[in-house]
């Protein structure tokens, strides 16, 4: 017997020193490689069986796994195509020289047509070499079908490799790893088969794995449920599927199961929750769709896929077109990814919808508990924000309950081009608010807006179905144009109140833009309105929440000259008394407290209260 040595070239020892130390971020990884080696075998034998008879496994095919914590070793077994002198040569001794992809490249070049369903995943020719992350050793004694002779392939993955001949009755390959002293846990049955429930639970081939002697068990679940028609699929196993992946125990809201073919390949099984995730809002916002390549996972991360704003959604995208970095490890930006999140995105949109149509009660409650992270689409998603406004659900003051912008608009009177809307921090405050009196007075329906993002989203779409949006907290809204049937008759004459309009603007001093008369409060004596180019009043809370230092734009503030308190203070302004400037600045601060804040000096507001409370005795 004769045995060839064979030194790899100085670059060469550089790069796989690289491959094994560099290349991939997690060690666990290795199993999921050379487990798509040994199924890309098998299904190099299975097409090339269709072709030449004799090549036919008499064996089912599969994949096994032999583990032995006394000797550390580990072997991962097929009864796939196999391997001769010469594919050892190319294959294993010239990194990143693909098996794989070479025998794509040999179908396209012979113009045959590869059976669908032989999903191939090797195309970099590194995978093999994760093997050194864990092992000391690693040989590899493999018989090519169709041939007599066996081969022995073996190295340490530093000084260079030796190929022998071997013994091996049956077609196939063997690939036993001599575990480093720190790796022996992947000897271990429980590591093993919970790594090949996370990587390859989806392989086309049964993995096994010794059970109580020479027994062999299934530990892969083989069949892909999402490569199965929708219509074979029953409600139980989606929800059972659904409450795997997303280790959920709720039913699904919504599945959304399809394949897409043409330009672009792939099949997205996906679900959104009907319990909200505890992480639902978390900084990071991570997105939870698990990404297969060939039914081999590749990550749970691919954030690429889907837009934040959909991160709610669990489930599973399996495509063969997907570039990925050589390590398989992070999408590659490529034209491909931004098609499959069109897709899913235009789906997803589409199936909500429908939603919308055919169980509207149903959908108020989803809104309830995802709306929030469906809003900062109208944000974040330039492409499709037209598209997701009608899937939006705003709280209505006159229904009070959440309603569409259509309902809303519907309702509206034929005189009003405004979509009004109040934002504050959550509903109680924003009923009280001195700002809605006007339009209850006239039956008005107003908007209320309590996300964080509403501030955001409202600049960059100012109007839905030609109708502006209008805070009713900024700049003047003016409700006399709008004919309701009810009209607000002031027996006061503004006239009469220009002096006291300018002794309280000149108390307030720089706190105030301006001092003037009120034309919708009919409850509260005042209220404070941001001018039509300042921030709206949310919006510089949040700014100030970010930065205590920031101080926002000087407000206007309006009063209401049919009030009592305020045609007691008309009376006294012309007593020069130190009462007027208290009711001023007690006026102004109650504004402020009514807004949810707190007055610059609660020991000044204490004093001036004190006063005013002294003097009613």
């Amino acid at each position: 017997m004769t045995t060839h040595t064979h030194n790899f070239e100085a670059d060469t020892g550089k790069i796989l020193d690289i491959v094994i130390n560099s290349l991939y971020s997690q060690k666990e990884i290795f199993l999921r490689e050379l487990i798509s080696n040994a199924s890309d075998a098998l299904n190099k034998r299975k097409y090339e069986g269709n072709i030449n008879k004799d090549l036919v496994s008499v064996d089912a095919s599969e994949i096994i796994l032999e583990a032995n914590k006394k000797e550390k070793t580990l072997t991962i077994k097929d009864n796939g195509i196999g391997l001769n002198r010469e594919d050892m040569m190319e294959a294993l001794g010239t990194i990143a020289r693909s098996g794989t992809k070479a025998f794509l490249e040999s179908l396209q070049d012979e113009k045959k047509k590869a059976d669908p369903s032989m999903n191939l995943i090797g195309q970099f020719g590194v995978g093999f070499y994760s093997a050194f992350m864990v092992a000391d050793r690693v040989e590899v004694t493999s018989k090519k079908a169709g041939t007599d002779q066996a081969f022995k392939w073996e190295s340490d993955g530093s000084t260079g490799f030796t190929i022998t001949e071997a013994n091996r009755e049956l077609p196939g390959t063997s690939v036993t790893l001599f575990l480093k002293k720190g790796d022996k846990e992947y000897a271990d049955d429980v590591r093993l088969r919970h790594l090949v429930k996370k990587y390859s639970n989806h392989v086309s081939y049964p993995i096994k794995i010794a059970k109580d002697g020479n027994e062999l068990e299934t530990i892969n679940a083989v069949e892909a449920l999402w490569t199965k028609p929708a219509k074979d699929i029953s409600k139980e196993e989606y929800k059972s599927f659904y409450n795997l992946i997303g280790s959920t125990f709720d039913d699904p809201y919504l599945t959304v199961h399809n394949k897409t073919e043409g330009t672009i390949e792939f099949t997205n099984l996906l679900f959104a929750p009907s319990t909200p995730p505890f992480d639902l809002f978390d900084p990071e916002r991570k997105s939870k769709i698990q990404l297969y390549i060939n039914r081999v996972f590749i990550t749970d991360e691919a954030d690429d896929l889907v837009p934040k704003w959909l991160r709610f959604l669990r489930g599973v995208v399996d495509t063969p077109v997907l570039d990925l970095n050589v390590s398989r490890e992070m999408l590659q930006q490529k034209p491909a990814v931004l098609k499959i999140k069109k897709a899913i995105i235009k789906r997803i949109i589409s199936e909500l919808a429908k939603k919308i149509k055919n169980d509207e009660a149903g959908y108020d409650t989803f809104w309830n508990n995802f709306g929030r992270v469906i809003k900062e689409g109208l944000y974040e998603d330039s492409e499709n924000r037209e598209k997701i406004i009608p899937l939006c659900r705003f709280y209505s003051l006159s229904e009070e309950k959440n309603v569409s912008l259509t309902t809303y608009i519907e309702k509206m009177p034929e005189s009003q081009n405004e979509i009004y809307y109040l934002t504050a921090e959550n509903l109680d405050e924003a009923k009280v608010s001195p700002h809605l009196e006007g339009f209850k007075a006239k039956n008005i329906d107003v908007l209320i807006l309590t996300d964080p993002i509403d501030d955001f989203w409202i600049p960059l779409l100012p109007e839905y179905n030609n109708k502006k949006f209008t805070s009713i907290s900024r700049g003047k809204v003016n409700l006399d144009d709008i004919k309701t049937g009810k009209k607000k008759k002031s027996k006061e004459k503004v006239k009469d109140y220009k002096e006291l309009l300018e002794k309280i603007k000149s108390c307030l001093g720089e706190k105030v833009a301006d001092v003037i008369v009120s034309k919708s409060l009919t409850e509260s004596p005042a209220r404070l309105v941001a001018d039509d180019n300042a921030m709206d009043i949310q919006m510089e809370k949040m700014m100030m929440m970010q930065n205590p230092d920031f101080k926002g734009s000087p407000r206007v503030m309006e009063i209401n000259i049919d009030h009592d308190l305020i045609k007691s203070m008309n009376k006294k302004s012309k007593d020069s008394t130190n009462l007027l400037d208290d009711l001023a600045l007690l006026l102004f601060d109650q504004s402020i407290i009514l807004e949810g804040k707190i007055p610059d000096s609660l020991n000044e507001f204490n004093k001036r209260m004190t006063r005013v409370m002294q003097l009613s005795i």
